[in-house]
């Protein structure tokens, strides 16, 4: 009986840990993944249709996201920033950032119904 009170205490301390340790990583994980490089508008462009990289323009989007597209930015400015979108809709453009870490990635900003930035963040596919 004592080893079972002992077994499920460390179970639980184990589930503890571990559950602390994945939303760690999950708070941080753009930055980890997308965050090496610097936004370079010229190299944004050059890579839009670029099929050599896997993850082609994943290293700019934490910091696009974070540093560049500032909340109430209209979405004519981010455009002209960004260039053509891979996917519009009425409230959202998004932009395809390649395979990064074996999933597709894009990032999505997001506009109120005046056309200014609300939020952006990067999904997968």
């Amino acid at each position: 009986m004592k080893l079972i009170k002992m077994s499920a205490l460390v179970l639980a301390a184990f589930t503890v840990l571990l559950t602390i340790v994945f939303f760690t990583w999950w708070a941080f994980k753009d930055q980890a993944v997308f965050g090496s490089e610097q936004f370079d508008q010229t190299r944004w462009m050059e890579l839009s249709s670029s099929v050599q990289h896997d993850c082609r323009r994943g290293d700019m989007a934490y910091d696009l996201k974070s540093h560049i597209l500032i909340r109430g930015a209209k979405k004519e400015a981010v455009m002209a920033l960004l260039g053509r979108p891979s996917l519009e809709d009425a409230d959202a453009l998004e932009y395809d950032l390649g395979k990064c870490m074996h999933v597709y990635h894009a990032l999505r900003i997001y506009f109120d119904h005046d056309g200014r930035l609300t939020h952006s963040q990067i999904s997968s596919h």
